[in-house]
């Protein structure tokens, strides 16, 4: 008799659909692992954002600003670097670094921050302040008005396109997807969504649904680095301070 030996495998099809589900489900895994990593990153920054601007609030306490400087008024912005007390207005780059340390070597955040007096008056002590926390992007990197850290700078506004779309009207680089933009006379923070949404406007921005426009000429913001790159800032704080 003549005995027959059953072999039990895999045939050449079956490996290769194994092979290719497995590669399927690894794109998908690394994909995942990519998005919790992006969103790991992003709740880190604003953890050690917030950090930062409660010392930034804490050193315009203590810095003080200047309420008879003619540069503040209830209805306009005005930077706390120019309207402080500190002396001759020159401050140190490492005094809006965090860590808060004289060496700038280390430094990986950095703030700057918007005054407004809240009511009109000489017995006024009340002040608006809005405080930008941005990320360091580089010890080579540049930014608009010859800082060297990044500095809110103001973009002209010349009309309203429905409740929430607004048209620019200088410096539309500086204001692009996902940038959060303060409005003049109020201090009131906006997010925007999109620039350019209509090809045919490029000067147009739309604003996040959560809040409608509510008017003025112009908005502050932290504009790109010179020669574009990453958007600075990281989170936007207000604040009532009384001195």
């Amino acid at each position: 008799m003549i005995s027959r030996c059953q072999y039990r495998g895999f045939s050449l099809t079956e490996v290769l659909l194994a092979v290719g589900t497995l590669a399927v489900g690894m794109v998908f895994i690394s994909g995942t692992f990519l998005t919790g990593i992006h969103f790991s990153t992003i709740a880190t920054e604003r953890s050690i954002a917030a950090v930062v601007a409660d010392e930034a609030f804490a050193k315009i306490r203590v810095i003080g600003i200047d309420f008879s400087d003619p540069n503040l008024g209830v209805n306009q912005q005005a930077r706390f670097e120019l309207v402080s007390t500190f002396p001759d207005k020159q401050f140190p780059a490492y005094e809006f670094a965090y860590p808060s340390t004289k060496t700038l070597a280390e430094k990986q955040y950095y703030w700057s921050a918007l005054c407004r007096p809240v009511y009109s008056g000489a017995g006024n002590r009340v002040m608006q302040v809005t405080v930008f926390v941005c990320r360091k992007l580089g010890n080579t990197t540049a930014y608009v008005g010859g800082m060297p850290w990044p500095v809110p700078v103001q973009v002209g506004v010349s009309g309203v396109v429905g409740e929430y779309v607004i048209t620019l009207t200088d410096n539309i680089t500086f204001i692009n997807d996902g940038y959060t933009i303060v409005e003049n006379s109020t201090g009131s923070i906006y997010r925007v969504l999109e620039r350019g949404a209509d090809p045919a406007f490029p000067e147009q921005i739309t604003l996040a649904q959560d809040k409608p426009w509510q008017g003025g000429d112009s908005v502050w913001v932290i504009p790109p680095p010179v020669g574009g790159g990453k958007n600075p800032c990281i989170v936007v704080y207000q604040e009532l301070i009384s001195f």
